[in-house]
């Protein structure tokens, strides 16, 4: 067969592709560890690299810093898995906005938050921490702290679509009830300080929704 005939097979990224992401992921988990281990300041890319067991410029040419690993452990763990999914298009969320019957549908939400708060909460002190003194990563928590209330206003519209709210309640009024009670330090205040377990939180946060925002 001549040059001119030989036939160029294409190719195939998918395994690149797929260690890539791996590797990822470990340099996100490895990065979880040791900022709750030494804050976000006291976990340096270099460690972090040793932690993976990557080199440094594998993790800067993969995220290109270290606010950016960090949005990134954010992501996964609010998802519970690195799959480009978001938030309100995964199953928990989709239940509980799917659901029309407004009393179900604050249980199956009070259930899914709560798992991810769960996974959530440890991360969000560090990031309280951090922004002390770290104005990327007080700008990182600001926009988390916009994006979860903008999730809260489409479920509290998704809410008062399957029927009424509590006399005198705004659908804006039922979001921030809904973003306060659901905050990680809430959260924390009860299942690290108070001992609570994650289904404890689960029902007391049910049955507050149910009182504050239903009839």
């Amino acid at each position: 067969m001549t040059e001119s005939k030989k036939v160029r097979r294409p190719y195939n990224s998918s395994r690149r592709k797929a260690q890539a992401r791996a590797t990822r992921l470990r340099v996100v988990e490895a990065a979880g560890r040791l900022f709750a281990a030494y804050g976000y300041s006291g976990a340096t890319v270099e460690a972090i690299a040793q932690e993976a067991e990557v080199a440094p410029e594998t993790i800067y040419a993969a995220f290109g810093s270290k606010r950016a690993i960090l949005a990134r452990l954010i992501d996964i763990s609010v998802g519970g898995n690195d799959e480009p999914i978001t938030l309100l298009e995964r199953p928990g969320p989709q239940a509980a906005l799917q659901e029309t019957d407004p009393l179900r549908q604050l249980h199956l939400f009070a259930q899914d938050i709560s798992a991810i708060l769960e996974r959530v909460a440890p991360i969000f002190e560090i990031m309280r921490m951090a922004a002390k003194t770290e104005p990327e990563i007080a700008d990182l928590l600001h926009n988390l702290l916009e994006e979860r209330l903008h999730n809260m206003q489409k479920f509290a519209r998704s809410l008062s679509g399957h029927g009424p709210l509590r006399d005198g309640l705004t659908e804006p009024g039922a979001a921030e009830t809904l973003w306060t009670l659901t905050s990680p330090e809430i959260f924390r205040l009860l299942v690290a300080d108070r001992g609570w377990s994650r289904e404890q939180y689960s029902r007391w946060l049910a049955d507050a929704l149910v009182r504050l925002l239903l009839p």
